[in-house]
């Protein structure tokens, strides 16, 4: 190439800088964007652009620096800053639907362990008329202190129906040995508290007087064991009549639902009651004195007595004789007071004793009166209260004939 085309070509260079430089702008946002527009549409353009360069780059170079009459165009611009594609906005997940009604709220559990009713103060019903124990805000105890709530036993189940379990307890006011009894249901509020739902049964003046257990069932069932008479006072208990009565929640307060409501006549409260003539002593053959005295014993209550006992007091000189001992057994000769042990005596029924005495020869009684008296005992041979103890004592006059 001559000096002068070198120079020519020089001059072609210089002119398209001045040329393409000016008409160059810096490419804002929204160039940026309308190049990523464009660029899915410019890519199949690229493809072919590259194409034909690759066929004809050499040639078309070189006729562009070769002759005057072909000077280059404007030159699209490349952008000095890259831009990422616009994410596409995602479509956000969809929450569950929820129910419009309201979350059902729990119903709060009213059990109580023994050791957690001691020790929270709990509300009872008021005590019968007459000395009582405290009611309002009370702490139970677990012993018979006097004046004392004293919790005896408890139980659990769902008593009012509401899918819950509530407790329910038996306590006694602790007066001496027969302070009154109830039977308490209790449930816990919201705030864990305990709440009083009611009383189930209570011990009365004329019966029931005593609580002996409680049970709760599985339909919420409350069965309480009572009894007729309330031990204590030479009255054991086990000599009460005893019933399980059942009771149910009404939704305001509990009622007898199955179970006697009465007590018949207690076949242990015995009505015995004892006679006697006098005993006439006569001078026998062997100079030695002889009588007979006649005891009758009736059983006036309304069952039978498994076991009567028959004390004669009379002086250590008079002694039992062969007749008229035969129903007794344990007949002592030498120790005071004479004993028999009668068998079984029915309620109503009647037992007549012929009994015959000597006292030896030159023997002075020392007294002229015997205590004749009568006890009637149950099974395990425990005396038995009596109704009308004054009749079960007589006293036998001893005379000479």
């Amino acid at each position: 190439m001559s000096e002068q085309e070198i120079l020519d070509l020089s001059e072609e260079f210089a002119r398209y800088r001045r040329t393409a430089l000016a008409e160059v702008e810096a490419p804002g946002p929204a160039a940026v964007r309308r190049t990523v527009r464009g660029r899915g549409r410019r890519r199949l353009a690229a493809s072919a652009t590259t194409a034909l360069a690759l066929v004809g780059g050499s040639a078309v170079g070189y006729a562009a620096m070769s002759g005057p009459d072909h000077r280059p165009g404007p030159v699209e611009p490349t952008p000095s800053v890259s831009a990422s594609p616009t994410p596409m906005p995602t479509s956000p997940t969809p929450s569950p639907t929820g129910t419009s009604a309201s979350p059902t709220t729990p119903v709060p559990d009213g059990r109580f362990s023994r050791a957690q009713l001691l020790g929270v103060p709990v509300a009872l019903p008021a005590w019968r008329a007459g000395p009582g124990c405290p009611t309002s805000q009370t702490r139970l105890t677990a012993d018979a202190r006097e004046g004392a709530n004293w919790l005896l036993a408890l139980d659990h189940g769902d008593i009012d129906g509401d899918g819950a379990v509530e407790t329910v307890a038996l306590v006694q006011c602790v007066l001496g040995t027969r302070g009154p009894m109830q039977v308490v249901a209790f449930d816990r509020d919201k705030e864990g508290k305990a709440t009083t739902v009611g009383r189930v049964v209570a011990t009365t003046i004329d019966k029931p007087e005593w609580l002996f257990a409680l049970d709760v069932v599985g339909d919420g069932t409350v069965r309480v064991q009572v009894g007729d008479i309330a031990p204590g006072g030479g009255w054991n208990a086990r000599w009460s009549q005893r019933q399980w009565r059942s009771y149910r929640w009404e939704g305001d307060a509990f009622s007898q639902v199955s179970g006697p409501t009465s007590f018949g006549p207690n076949p242990n409260l015995a009505d015995v009651a004892v006679t006697t003539g006098d005993l006439v002593l006569r001078t026998a053959d062997d100079g030695s004195r002889t009588g007979t005295a006649t005891v009758r014993i009736r059983n006036r209550g309304t069952g039978p007595v498994t076991h009567v006992v028959l004390r004669l007091g009379v002086p250590a000189a008079v002694r039992a004789d062969v007749d008229g001992w035969d129903p007794c057994v344990g007949v002592h000769d030498t120790v005071e007071p004479i004993t028999c042990r009668l068998g079984r005596l029915a309620a109503g029924a009647e037992m007549r004793l012929d009994l015959d005495f000597r006292v030896l020869e030159g023997i002075t009684l020392s007294t002229d009166k015997a205590d004749v008296d009568v006890q009637p005992m149950d099974s395990e041979r425990d005396v038995l209260p009596d109704v009308n103890r004054a009749n079960n004592l007589v006293q036998m006059t001893i005379t000479y004939g």
